[in-house]
């Protein structure tokens, strides 16, 4: 279910809303690390608090695409590249970006929320476990139909959730904001009806080579 055999280009036909994601969010954190202009766009994007209080609002949303650094972009993109394309299948491009953005956007509200007036936070998390967060809904729909997703998404949810707490410079309120948000989405979009209208889609076309 996680395994990706597809090669780039079908990849780039099956998945065009995690593509563009992973392309966009790749390619702003190589202009954030270029001379001159990187300081600004970080300066600019970074979560931060006080600023949001001032009225830039926009740094609700900013967050999602700048990361602190070449592992951290690594592990959310990652995360993306592997998780998103099931659930980008499952619920749909418009309802997967519902769920990625609301969820990212909720991370960074939460952070604004419980956080002090000081505090400085980026990256897409948030919006990363609002994913686990839409299949552990999945889950609780199609726990006996589907036992090979509950055995996979359970686990990492736990695993996440346990690094959570024990990383240092974690935005907890992001992790957790984002996992719920994404649930609530997922508990809504995978009901058993639409899990019907799964069953009912045409397979994909075979690419040519």
């Amino acid at each position: 279910m996680f395994i990706r055999h597809e090669n780039f280009n079908q990849y780039r036909t099956y998945y065009p809303v995690v593509f563009t994601l992973l392309i966009v969010t790749i390619a702003i954190h190589i202009i954030a690390n270029l001379p001159i202009i990187g300081p600004y766009v970080y300066g600019i994007g970074i979560g931060h608090n006080g600023s949001i209080a001032n009225g830039e609002y926009w740094r609700l949303i900013t967050p999602i695409f700048l990361h602190g650094g070449f592992m951290h972009l690594l592990f959310n993109m990652f995360s993306l590249f592997l998780f998103g394309p099931e659930l980008e299948r499952l619920a749909g491009k418009a309802r997967f970006l519902t769920i990625y953005f609301v969820s990212g956007i909720v991370g960074c509200l939460a952070s604004y929320l419980f956080e002090g007036s000081d505090y400085m936070h980026l990256g897409a998390s948030g919006a990363i476990y609002g994913i686990f967060g839409a299949f552990a809904a999945l889950v609780y729909y199609t726990g006996t139909v589907l036992p090979q997703l509950k055995q996979i998404i359970l686990p990492i949810l736990a695993i996440g959730i346990i690094m959570t707490f024990l990383m240092p410079n974690i935005n907890i309120t992001a992790h957790l904001g984002g996992l719920l948000t994404g649930f609530v989405l997922g508990f809504y979009y995978f009901n058993p009806k639409r899990i019907g209208n799964w069953k009912k889609k045409k397979p994909r076309p075979a690419l040519r080579q």
